[in-house]
This record gives C-alpha cells, structure tokens and sequence, in this order.
C-alpha cells in the first residue's frame, strides 16, 4: 500500500487533506507537535468527517498512523524516507519548521526508489515553492544539492477549498466539514506520472484557480466575519442571512469578480455562477462557523498580498473600482475579536502615534504614490476616529 504522511493533525488535516489521501487508498501518517491529538489518533481506530447540510454524507477513516513530529523525529524521518506523498496543513508560517524532516526524510530514501510527491496545502498563493526553497537550504545540510533532490521529490504547488469550522465540544476526532471540497494541483511537474487521487483537479496553470479561490473564498469568507462582527453577528451563517451584510459581501465579490476576469480571461457568467455558489456556501446554518474564527488574524489578513490588499492594489492599478474592498479593509480594522493577539496588536498600533500615512504602509505594505494609497489612508483615519468615539 502506497504511504501519504501529511504534517498537521487538526481539522483541516483531518476533515480534508487526510480524507482524500486515506479514499484514495493511501496508508495516511499524520505528524503534528500536539502530544495529546497525537495521542488521540494514536490511541483510536477511526474517526468520521461528518458533512454538514444538503447532500452531506459520513465519511469513516481508519487504518492511519500517527507520530509526534517534535519528539519522535527518528520515527518520522523513516516515514517520510518511505512516502509516497507529502503534504502540509499547518499554516504558510510554520512551512520553515517542517521543512528539516522532509530534508532528512529525502535523505535517507533508498536508492532507486521512485520520486515522493510534496505539495503544501494551505491557504496561500504557491505555498508549495514556500516549503520547497525551505526543503532545499536544509537538505544541503545533509548533504544533498539541488540535483540530488529534484532526483527524490518533485514539488507541486496546489489550491484547497473546503470550509472547516471551529468543532463542537466533545467531538473528540470527529470532524464537521461542508459537503464542498475543490483541491486543484498542477500537473506540470509531474509529467506523464501523476498521483492516483480521486477528487483531485489537475490543471496545467495553478495560479488564475489559486487567486480565483483566494480572492473568492477567503476575501469572501473574511469580508462576511468582518462585516457581521460589527454587525454584531456570531455566525458567519447569520451575517449572510443579514441582506445588508450580504449586499456588502456581494459587492466585494463582484469587484474581485472584475479583477480576475481582467486579470485572467474568466468568463464572467462562470464567476457569477460561482460567487453564487460561495455564498450560498457561507449561508449554510448547519455550519456552526463564527465570526471571531474566520476573522482571526486581521494583521495577516490586511497585508500587502492576501485577500483584501491584495486585489484592491491590482484593481487601483488597472483604474477599477475599489470601494467594496475599501469599505470591507475598514471593517477589518474595527475588529476586536477577545483572544485574537493580532486584534488586540491591531487595536494597539490603532491607538499609537504612528501617522495615518505611516499605519497605512505598516499595515497593507503599501508605497505612497501607489493609486491605491490615499484611499488606505483614508480608511485607517476613519478606522481611528471611530474607535476613539
């Protein structure tokens, strides 16, 4: 039986990532530093990814194994030296520290034996060429240059879609997932040979789906948490029950919308027919996905190339309209979820002396003299005036 191990245990690697690789028949080895979800799965013969709504159905997954990447790293290592496949769900940021094992996992594969496949599956633009330049600088510590290891690994860059919400307590493994899931790899760098994964799209150019998703799924998902937040909503299901708030989203989507069929030759009425889709995605009651947890982490959120910034830079640039986008950044930056060290970080920097102007650029990564700066600054003076009433 062919091995996947996937480095990150939680509901993601579980609910998506994991669950693919375990129905297309791979032996799944999930690594995380979590001791006591490793314990868990360690310690259980199966878990079952239930799919919340219309259509749903259980999914039970059994036959996997699992290993504490922080304290068993002998293990892993023969692991990752025997796998076929490779993947991540930990966060674009935690890529540099999972990078090492896969370098000594490559190391000590047997001669002769086939290419594994490595692909990062997270919420960010080509995250795989993140984790690949990591696996490079650290196999070069064990010996191996760059011919060496394109001789053992090919790395694929990918884009995942499925809406995985905070679970309920007492779940225990169980996960509760939305019945959509899209994870589109490229086949390029496979050539002739490619995975056997059912479910999986592959497309010869990954990047108009990564930011079609990007600037779809995550711009529209994070623009409903922020919206409903200050709406004084708790689910993103009841903000998008919300017609203003809805309307809100809608226009944010429809300016993205314009960005990618500018950008790369979407037809219009599919991306109508699939921002539909994505709300009606949002709107799904049965989901218990809240405001606070989609709208975690606004620093990031805000940044030069994510969600918002993002493509209201591209459309400025092009001479198209920005406000949805606009008016979404502002509601971004009256977020104060409790618990969120970035909200509390934000509302601190918020409150501080730093010009608007100087803000504007920390914040979004911005130039002055880019067509889309004034307006920044504009949103961050009222963001400021509003927290001080």
């Amino acid at each position: 039986m062919s091995t996947a191990v996937h480095f990150g245990a939680g509901n993601i690697g579980r609910g998506f990532v994991g669950l693919l690789l375990h129905e297309a028949g791979y032996e799944v080895v999930f690594a995380d530093v979590a001791a006591p979800l490793i314990d868990a799965l360690a310690s259980t013969p199966s878990y079952t990814v239930h799919e919340a709504g219309e259509g749903g159905r259980d999914h039970v997954v059994e036959g996997y194994r699992a290993v504490n990447s922080a304290t068993d790293e002998d293990r892993l290592v023969q692991e990752l030296a025997r796998a076929d496949v490779v993947t991540t769900a930990v966060g674009p940021n935690i890529l540099r520290f999972v990078a090492p094992a896969i370098a000594k996992g490559l190391a000590a594969r047997p001669a002769g034996a086939s290419r594994v496949a490595v692909m990062a599956c997270e919420n960010a633009i080509n995250a795989t060429d993140i984790l690949e330049r990591e696996v490079r600088a650290a196999a070069r510590d064990q010996g191996l240059d760059d011919a060496a290891v394109d001789a053992r690994a090919v790395f694929a860059n990918t884009a995942v879609d499925r809406i995985v919400p905070n679970q309920e307590p007492g779940a225990g493994l169980d996960v509760r997932v939305e019945p959509y899931l899209e994870w589109a790899i490229e086949r390029g760098p496979f050539g002739d040979t490619v995975p056997e994964i059912p479910g999986v799209t592959w497309v010869e150019a990954l990047g108009p789906y990564i930011e079609r998703k990007l600037f779809t799924v995550n711009t529209g998902h994070a623009a409903a948490a922020y919206f409903g937040r200050a709406a004084g909503k708790r689910k993103i299901s009841d903000a998008l029950a919300d017609p203003q708030i809805r309307a809100k989203v809608e226009a944010v989507l429809q300016e993205t919308k314009a960005l990618l069929v500018a950008k790369h030759g979407f037809d219009p009425a599919e991306q109508d027919a699939y921002v539909q889709k994505i709300l009606t995605r949002f709107a799904n009651a049965e989901l218990p996905d809240t405001v606070d947890r989609v709208g975690r982490a606004p620093l990031r959120k805000l940044s030069r190339h994510e969600r918002f910034t993002g493509p209201a830079a591209e459309l400025a640039e092009r001479g198209l309209g920005t406000a949805a986008l606009l008016d979404a950044m502002g509601a971004a930056l009256r977020f104060d979820a409790p618990d969120d060290p970035e909200a509390a970080e934000l509302a601190q920097l918020l409150g501080g002396p730093d010009p608007d102007e100087t803000l504007a650029g920390r914040l979004t990564g911005l130039e002055p003299g880019h067509p889309l700066f004034e307006d920044v600054v504009g949103v961050v003076a009222a963001a400021r005036a509003s927290r001080r009433d």
